[in-house]
């Protein structure tokens, strides 16, 4: 196998024969490229031998499900991924376009170790990527990151005989069964769909209609161009749409998706955007009922009110924040037997007896409906106005190039401890600790906090702000970590502000 080139000049002879792959594309648990910007085909097959090879290295029977995301370049990503998987000796079978969270039921259903999914989840169009794991439901993280990153970088591939094809059908049929069973509505709900036309809208609305839900579509037409916004169920421009359409056509809630199905999001029935560790909570609330002492982890982006709400206490919720990443999380679950985990992005995790442990936007989209059928006399509202006042920002994500992000975040960590060590006031309150399990979270004396971490998938730092207080001090959080990200020249404009 040859050393991939980290750049090849386009229209070029060599760029269809070389493989190029650009290094910072590896991240913390998959791999993400501009395409062909970054990566090309001749780079995605290289990626699908490192991947085989990784496979036979750990031990793992040589067979793999594979599946994509809705854009125009997909099948050409996937194509060139399978011809490097099958000259390494793996037998793929291709489940053809899917959401994410049908991926990783395909190893399940269908009896295999491994998984790939081409997809560039909520990145804009242009992008790509693969999630991928080897023993479901854990995805890569950094160890197996670190070391499939060798193997293709430096050429380590082993070519070997014995690959094939196969197209497999019927895994949506299975996964729609397996998710919902025989249940059905009892109450009435009329909830707006949102897909963001992206990869989901295939799947989500056909999910709600069956159990019985009227569904109001929004923007659920497949269209790679993203004409309204980009499928993202954290971006206020998505929450805003999706209220209006709450709004116009009178709708319960609505359920929000991203681009490969694997986040949901919510708006109430007031207009109220719901953010998702807020969800995670009446999530949580209601399992705690139904499974008293129970393990949930949240990331370190999330509410504090997973550690502070007054009903998980009462139903003796043992909480454990931990790093951002959907492979972190359900890592983390699985050493802790917890039963649910929960994400500020929205990638929430429901393990036995409910779910197998990945992240589903739809699973969640389900368990909401059934919250809201087992409380037929309460609204949305009423589940968000139960919960106790806080005061948070959005996720915002100021620009950070891949290269220079994490030395960046080093500084501005370094900074913050210092800040802690001298005794400083933090937005007029004492610094009560700065949890650095990823990036640093700065946590006052009265519970409100503020954070800021390296994105794993995107150029970008990350900040998110939380007041147990108000509004104003929740601002005042906010200054405080962005005066100290701006001593960074190397840190640009923020995606989304409020």
């Amino acid at each position: 196998m040859k050393k991939p080139l980290s750049t090849v000049t386009p229209n070029s002879w060599e760029f269809l024969r070389e493989p190029m792959i650009k290094p910072t594309g590896f991240r913390e648990y998959d791999v993400r490229w501009k395409y062909p910007d970054e990566i090309n085909l001749p780079g995605m097959t290289a990626l699908g031998l490192g991947i085989g090879t990784q496979m036979h290295r750990h031990g793992v029977a040589p067979v793999i499900a594979v599946g994509n995301d809705y854009r125009d370049y997909a099948l050409a990503i996937k194509n060139a991924l399978v011809l490097g998987l099958m000259q390494a000796g793996v037998a793929v079978k291709d489940i053809g376009p899917c959401i994410t969270p049908m991926a990783y039921f395909s190893a399940f259903h269908l009896g295999v170790p491994a998984i790939a999914m081409i997809t560039a989840s909520h990145n804009p169009n242009g992008w790509t990527g693969v999630k991928m794991g080897f023993s479901m439901p854990l995805t890569h993280g950094p160890d197996e990151m670190t070391e499939l990153k060798d193997i293709v970088l430096n050429g380590r591939g082993v070519p070997r005989a014995g690959g094939s094809f196969e197209v497999v059908e019927g895994v949506w049929e299975a996964y729609m069964d397996d998710l919902v069973g025989d249940f059905r509505m009892t109450r009435r709900l009329k909830v707006v769909c949102a897909t963001g036309n992206g990869t989901a809208g295939a799947f989500a609305p056909a999910l709600l209609e069956r159990i019985g839900v009227e569904v109001v579509p929004s923007h659920t037409a497949l269209d790679y161009t993203f004409p309204a916004y980009n499928p993202n169920p954290e971006a206020m421009e998505m929450l805003h749409d999706m209220s209006a359409s709450v709004r116009a056509s009178g709708a319960d809630f609505a359920l929000g998706f991203d681009g490969d199905g694997d986040r949901c999001g919510v708006v109430d029935d007031t207009g109220e955007e719901i953010f998702a560790d807020k969800v995670g909570v009446i999530l949580a609330r209601d399992l705690i009922g139904r499974h008293p002492g129970a393990t949930f982890v949240a990331d370190v982006k999330s509410t504090g009110l997973f550690a502070s709400d007054p009903v998980l206490i009462a139903g003796g919720a043992r909480v454990d924040y931990w790093k951002t990443g959907h492979s972190h999380m359900k890592r983390r679950m699985q050493e802790l037997g917890a039963l649910a985990g929960f994400d500020k992005s929205g990638h929430h995790f429901l393990a036995a007896p409910i779910g197998r442990g990945y992240d589903d936007g739809l699973r969640i989209a389900l368990e909401i409906c059934k919250l809201m059928d087992r409380t037929p006399e309460k609204k949305m509202s009423d589940l968000r106005k139960a919960l106790p006042r806080t005061y948070s920002t959005p996720t915002m994500a100021p620009h950070a190039a891949d290269e220079d992000k994490y030395q960046i975040l080093e500084r501005i960590v370094a900074k913050i401890l210092a800040l802690a060590e001298a005794g400083r006031p933090f937005a007029g309150q004492p610094i009560r600790e700065v949890v650095t399990v990823n990036g640093a979270r700065v946590v006052l004396e009265n519970g409100s906090w503020g954070l800021v971490r390296a994105s794993s998938n995107t150029p970008n730092l990350v900040v998110v702000c939380e007041s147990a207080v108000s509004e104003a001090e929740m601002r005042a959080i906010f200054n405080e970590i962005d005066g100290i990200i701006r001593t960074e020249p190397g840190v640009g404009a923020y995606d989304q502000t409020f």
